[in-house]
């Protein structure tokens, strides 16, 4: 019997797959290259939690494409499923879905995931991936089929590590609202004694290894 597949780890590059989507077949990570992206896998189609996660997302689609990042569902439903209620949610809540949504129906992308969710029989947990422009997984967020996702967090996330990224830097707590630097970020450590001495004088510290900066 061919053993469980777990979930790829953080700085892990997606693995390739070829998928089928209701925008036609894609190639993950490939036909992203160049650019971040955000997979999120639902339980199923025609429920009301993935229903307002499907909504919540679509109305932050402008914020997503100013950040250059593209959004991308899954689940282990048809493709015809898909579009059938992607036109269910235009046409009842006045809502057009303007991403793609994977037909996992064998659940192969699922399994490659390690997203089958335990006891549920072949329903996909609410995962979501983060991936940078290399195609490597930056972040994963893992919730129960009860509770639904919040769109903002995964905004900021994808926003706190572009910042990451472009300025070498780390992200506090509640970022850009922290209860300690407020919409300031964090120099990272340093590495030796000169280093630690020149921080303390370059930088507002608490501490030589606490050093924060406006951007």
């Amino acid at each position: 019997m061919e053993e469980d597949r777990g979930m790829p780890l953080i700085g892990a590059r997606l693995p390739d797959m070829e998928v089928q989507t209701t925008h036609g077949r894609m190639r993950l990570p490939g036909d992203y290259s160049g650019k971040w992206f955000v997979l999120f896998s639902h339980p199923a189609d025609f429920t009301p939690v993935c229903t307002t996660e499907f909504v919540a997302f679509q109305r932050r689609y402008e914020e997503f494409e100013k950040l250059d990042c593209a959004l991308i569902g899954l689940s282990i439903d048809q493709v015809f499923s898909h579009i059938k209620w992607v036109e269910w949610i235009k046409e009842k809540l006045n809502e057009e879905i303007k991403f793609p949504v994977i037909a996992d129906d064998t659940g192969r992308v699922a399994y490659t995931l390690g997203i089958i969710h335990p006891n549920k029989g072949t329903n996909t947990v609410r995962a979501v991936f983060i991936i940078d422009p290399q195609g490597i997984i930056r972040a994963i967020l893992y919730y129960p089929q009860e509770l639904g996702r919040n769109m903002d967090e995964i905004l900021r996330m994808v926003r706190g590590l572009q910042i990451v990224d472009k300025h070498g830097v780390a992200m506090p707590a509640n970022w850009p609202e922290n209860e300690l630097i407020g919409d300031e970020v964090i120099i990272p450590p340093a590495s030796d004694e000169d280093t630690a001495k020149e921080r303390l004088r370059q930088y507002q510290c608490y501490d030589w290894w606490f050093c924060h900066k406006k951007l």
